[in-house]
């Protein structure tokens, strides 16, 4: 399990892998974050898959999680959350830069994800990480009580390539 400091400076965030006994809780937080969020079934999906799943917990508690696929050659980020009181405090980055590790290290040439367009937050975040858009994706997300469809923008990273055992 790995440590760092937050972006404040002020408490410390411990990584690990997503595991089966937290599917019900981090679901839950996505149903609170989320206005067409992953279901436990998703989660639970991605596990059995073998992507690379994480979370992040501050004082025992997890304040953000996601998940990336890798495949040949490239990389998807499918999930990055972080719950709406510990935001602004740099763990959305923090883990987006374990998964381009990841991403890196397996080879992966280009990473993607997608975002709403409406997601100024993420797409700052995003913007800053390197990441530029080459597609978009006409009403992608679904109509939900308060909100109409929702176009998304896809966005890439070339990443550098590592030779077999280079660090």
């Amino acid at each position: 399990m790995a440590t760092i400091a937050s972006e404040s400076g002020l408490r410390a965030v411990s990584w690990r892998p997503l595991e089966e006994r937290d599917l019900a809780y981090v679901a839950a937080l996505e149903r609170g974050i989320h206005a067409v969020p992953w279901t436990l079934g998703n989660f639970r999906d991605a596990i059995a898959a073998g992507y690379c799943a994480r979370v992040g917990e501050r004082e025992g508690r997890i304040v953000v999680f996601g998940v990336l696929m890798l495949a040949p050659g490239e990389a998807q980020v499918l999930n990055l959350s972080v719950v709406t009181d510990a935001r602004r405090q740099g763990l959305g980055r923090a883990l987006l830069r374990q998964f381009l590790d990841v991403a890196e290290r397996a080879g992966a040439g280009q990473c993607f994800l997608e975002v709403r367009v409406s997601n100024a937050p993420a797409l700052a975040l995003y913007a800053a990480e390197g990441f530029l858009p080459v597609a978009r994706r006409d009403d992608y997300y679904p109509a939900t009580a308060s909100a109409p469809r929702e176009d998304a923008l896809v966005l890439r990273r070339d990443l550098p390539r590592r030779t077999a055992g280079e660090a």
